[in-house]
């Protein structure tokens, strides 16, 4: 036991804990080592060489920058339209009381608990009963669906912590509904919404099963990988667009984290 009270882990915890560790980031490693590796046609272990060439390479491969932006502007709009309809949703929610609004919350949040490919299936037919061609907002909309409940998660957790009496203070001292939300509720939601926002700009940037099914013959960046290693082509590239992936995903995760891990301290929750 330590001298502060607490227990340490057995020995056996502890190399389980390392085992399971290195099973989920032993893969993501071997990635970064294969995009330095002078072998282009197949991975070989260990690598007969380590170059850097493939960055330039990659950079210079107009398909890959297609890809990217492709990805980018998806993302981009999904994320945005996540905010608005998520904070909307979220704040009828969990500040009004309504006939079926249990029903709605399960509604909302029912896109991500599904299978993607369930909802590819749905959406792909949905468009090709509204004889909707397959288009940018097509892949727009398919994600939108999932991004929502990223965002809708997050706010709606930080209105039911946030204090009513906040607002009904700000319209008892004559704010109108726009100033108590400028002044009031958004600053003890905004942390969330950045997060939510983070998340869901990350969860449609690699999304892959839905687009598969709503991107017809557009390629967003995951697609183009997905298609690379099918018909391989300069395989240390797809590493090097695997490298960039990961920290593009990444950064935002973790600022996400880092903005909501200390989300129970919201102004006037306890009041």
């Amino acid at each position: 036991m330590r001298s502060d009270g607490s227990q340490s882990a057995p020995l056996g915890l502890k190399i389980a804990a390392a085992c399971g560790l290195l099973f989920l980031h032993l893969p993501i490693l071997l990635i970064f080592v294969y995009a330095f590796t002078t072998e282009e046609k197949s991975f070989v272990w260990p690598p007969p060489g380590l170059t850097t060439q493939w960055f330039a390479v990659t950079w210079n491969r107009p398909d890959v920058w297609q890809a990217l932006s492709l990805s980018v502007r998806v993302a981009a709009i999904s994320t945005a339209i996540a905010l608005i309809l998520g904070t909307l949703c979220s704040a009828a929610v969990s500040r009004t009381r309504f006939f079926g609004r249990e029903t709605i919350s399960l509604l909302v949040i029912l896109p991500i608990a599904l299978p993607g490919i369930i909802t590819g299936i749905a959406l792909r037919s949905a468009f090709s009963l509204a004889d909707i061609p397959f288009s940018f907002w097509t892949i727009v909309l398919g994600h939108a669906t999932f991004c929502v409940v990223v965002v809708y998660n997050n706010a709606v957790a930080r209105f039911r912590r946030t204090s009513g009496s906040m607002i009904e203070a700000s319209m008892d001292l004559g704010a109108d509904g726009f100033q108590t939300f400028r002044h009031v509720v958004l600053p003890n939601i905004a942390t969330a919404l950045l997060a939510g926002g983070m998340l869901a700009f990350a969860l449609s940037f690699d999304e892959v099963i839905v687009t598969t099914f709503t991107a017809g013959q557009q390629q967003t960046l995951p697609i183009w990988m997905l298609e690379e290693l099918i018909r391989p082509r300069q395989r240390p590239v797809t590493n090097v667009v695997a490298m960039v992936v990961m920290l593009v995903t990444l950064l935002p995760i973790l600022a996400a984290y880092y903005l909501t891990r200390d989300g129970d301290q919201i102004a006037g929750s306890g009041k």
